[in-house]
């Protein structure tokens, strides 16, 4: 059955935190069990709202919510609402509802983060503030991530089991070629993959002509099904091997 005392937490944490963005409610599922361990967390890029089907960050989102029902939950924000997602994330964790974690709720935490531009970048912030609290993140995905001011989005560190990198180099607006790992007996860097679309571009036709004309490889990047099936199935993988972990 759903712990729904949990759940009520999440939702009021997130309505007083004054959500500009609200997380949509197809991307709020029955709170974390032991048989659901698994958080993810989505971040968008440039300005763009967290329920914005133009945007692949929220599509594989509600795909991975259709394809794995109650055994994980997916929370979607705008890259400047990282205070709310940190305060969903901590309600979420907070499973005796003391308004401090334990312990045992930082060693059982299961998040997975991942983002495009702006959100790659608030991807690795939000992994940094996790880590000071002493919370692992199994996983961080950045796609084109584009620093943002006062944040360092080469640098993953510690508290990151796995982190992956996905980058073009040929328009005005370009991700980050490489990561690297703060400790790296502790954070494995599963690569920094280059694409480019010199041959094979990607239609962009839904996006603002703004974009297209000064940004264009940086929203193909963003609108390629290669690359975020990629995200998918590695996000998908660590649902897969939690859930084999919790079964008896």
């Amino acid at each position: 059955m759903p712990h729904f005392p949990l759940l009520l937490r999440i939702a009021t944490a997130t309505f007083f935190a004054g959500l500009a963005t609200a997380v949509p409610a197809q991307f709020l599922l029955p709170a974390k069990t032991a048989d659901r361990p698994t958080l993810v967390l989505g971040f968008m890029g440039g300005r763009v709202k967290a329920s914005n089907f133009v945007h692949k960050e929220a599509v594989i989102a509600r795909d991975l919510r259709e394809r794995n029902g109650e055994r994980l939950t997916v929370l979607t924000f705008a890259n400047h609402d990282a205070g709310r997602a940190m305060n969903a994330v901590l309600h979420y964790l907070d499973e005796d509802g003391s308004g401090t974690l334990t312990d045992g709720e930082k060693k059982n935490a299961r998040i997975v983060l991942y983002g495009h531009s702006w959100g790659a970048s608030e991807t690795v912030n939000i992994a940094r503030r996790l880590e000071r609290l002493g919370v692992p993140v199994l996983l961080t995905i950045q796609v084109d991530s584009v620093q943002k001011f006062g944040e360092d989005d080469q640098t993953i560190p510690a508290n990151v089991h796995r982190a992956m990198n996905f980058y073009q180099t040929e328009g005005l607006l370009s991700g980050r070629r490489s990561i690297r790992a703060a400790d790296p007996a502790k954070t494995m860097i599963l690569g920094n993959n280059r694409v480019s679309y010199k041959s094979s571009p990607v239609d962009t036709s839904e996006f603002p002509w703004f974009a297209r004309t000064f940004m264009r490889p940086h929203i193909e990047i963003e609108n390629d099904p290669k690359v975020w099936d990629n995200v998918q199935a590695m996000i998908q993988q660590e649902v897969d091997t939690e859930t084999r972990t919790q079964s008896p």
